[in-house]
């Protein structure tokens, strides 16, 4: 029986992906000279570029896949009523979405329909931390991996049943008894021997066997705000007062290889969720995509890009200021990190529209958001690092690099940032940056509003070139006119 036509186009277009993708590994390096290798490929995820919120589970914030390109683009909007921080792509081309209801604030699966965007299923999660509707990944299966309120480790499929899509929970492994009472997940990734690593808001760091239930953890008494990161045979975790580089046992029981204490600040700075760190750990290098580990501080007034040679301990390779063009810095993403080069956003002053219960006052109290991004290289020899350029783009969204067209993708933002005006009257731009010089070369006008305001989060490439974005009502679909 032959396929009918919407199921033998789509076919068709993943097949016409799938070259695509190839091909734009390929030639990653000469499309985008210093950014490659791509990292190895988990093979506990989705393909690289679109298995995590960073891409993989390095948290490179590099995708294989060419954007929607310099020309014209068009863009359409999910209705979702959430804040939708983690877009995932499975083989299957469907895009699975991790938000957070506006009212009630619950995690909520969604997925998404891959020719319009539109949401064919959705699924409710028990409602958790701030963080709970946050970080997920999509397994080597399609399913999604995430961490409910309950304590529950889930992989979430999803499956056609009598003609429609349904999601539904097809693996639990409870993780409550590792856990304090009061603690909470915030951050997942594999590792190679497939067991799933964890990090909690208090600070306990754990590896969960998902076939036996097994659970084995350590606690290192410091709070933990961010994702972490997973590559053959190390796992890093930033904690609010160091970067932890981990190994494990036989039986899986985390062992900490390093442990580097960074700058924590005066306080939590004006743009950022938590007293520490803003950002995810990235392994990146020049050789295998994994040589170096970087993290950012949040030493005032301008914050330090600290990279680190996975190897030699926590010495670092270079302690750099970065976002030196304005007063004061700060930020809340993770780093975009390819090759030798590393790309830090600056959020100094971003006006959240909520904060992680028990968040301390900001210092300073209140700023205005400047925006803008600076370019780091460690040098050829390995002995430290330098800016490349500083830039004064105005970044509202968490860029993504992609090898495939040596584009930097993003949203901007023009007019008032404040929580009113970036709600009501700010303009919101798909935006695509030169990496070499951190000049945008194209801008288009999406949108005014909370309807559209990507709150920092991050966007994801399809293999056809479709960039899904998350605000904080749903998710933008753009793609080449």
């Amino acid at each position: 029986m032959r396929p009918h036509a919407p199921r033998r186009r789509l076919l068709t277009a993943l097949a016409t992906a799938a070259v695509a993708a190839l091909t734009a590994t390929a030639t990653a390096t000469a499309a985008t000279p210093g950014f490659g290798p791509l990292p190895p490929q988990n093979p506990a995820t989705a393909p690289n570029g679109t298995a995590t919120m960073h891409g993989d589970s390095a948290s490179s914030d590099t995708t294989p896949y060419a954007g929607p390109g310099t020309g014209s683009v068009r863009w359409t909007r999910t209705a979702l009523a959430s804040a939708c921080p983690t877009v995932v792509i499975g083989a299957d081309g469907y895009p699975v979405t991790l938000c957070t209801t506006i009212f009630g604030q619950t995690p909520t699966v969604h997925l998404l329909d891959p020719a319009t965007g539109d949401d064919l299923a959705s699924l409710a999660l028990p409602k958790g931390t701030l963080f709970g509707g946050v970080y997920a990944y999509l397994d080597q299966s399609g399913a999604l991996v995430v961490v409910d309120g309950d304590d529950n480790l889930l992989r979430i499929g999803h499956h056609q049943q009598g003609g429609s899509w349904a999601l539904t929970v097809d693996q639990s492994t409870s993780l409550a008894a590792a856990l304090p009472a009061g603690d909470a997940v915030v951050g997942l990734s594999p590792g190679w021997d497939g067991r799933v690593w964890f990090a909690s808001a208090g600070g306990v760091i754990g590896t969960a066997d998902t076939t036996t239930g097994a659970v084995h953890t350590l606690s290192t008494g410091e709070g933990i705000g961010n994702s972490i990161s997973t590559v053959p045979g190390h796992t890093a975790v930033a904690t609010d007062h160091a970067l932890y580089l981990l190994g494990e046992t036989a039986d899986g029981t985390p062992v900490v290889d390093w442990r580097a204490p960074y700058d924590r600040g005066p306080g939590r700075k004006p743009g950022q969720l938590t007293w520490g760190t803003g950002a995810t750990p990235s392994f990146f290098g020049p050789g295998d995509g994994t040589e170096y580990v970087t993290v950012t501080d949040n030493a005032a007034p301008h914050e330090n890009l600290l990279v680190y040679r996975v190897a030699d301990g926590p010495a670092p390779v270079c302690t750099t200021p970065v976002l030196t063009q304005y007063a004061q810095s700060g930020t809340e993403d993770a780093v975009i990190a390819g090759g030798s080069s590393v790309i830090v956003t600056n959020t100094f002053g971003y006006a959240y529209p909520a904060l992680p219960d028990g968040a301390p006052p900001s210092v300073p109290a209140s700023a205005n958001f400047d925006g803008g991004l600076s370019r780091i290289d460690v040098n050829a020899d390995g002995g430290g690092c330098h800016v490349v350029w500083n830039s004064t783009v105005k970044s509202a969204a968490l860029p993504r690099l992609s090898v495939g067209d040596g584009l930097v993708y993003t949203l901007t933002v023009s007019g008032p940032t404040d929580v009113v005006g970036s709600n009501t009257f700010a303009t919101y731009s798909y935006a695509a940056l030169d990496p070499a010089t951190g000049a945008a070369v194209k801008t288009s006008a999406i949108g005014l509003g909370l309807l559209y305001n990507p709150l920092q989060m991050t966007g994801t490439t399809a293999p056809d070139g479709t960039l899904y974005q998350g605000t904080e009502t749903g998710v933008l679909r753009i793609t080449r006119r």
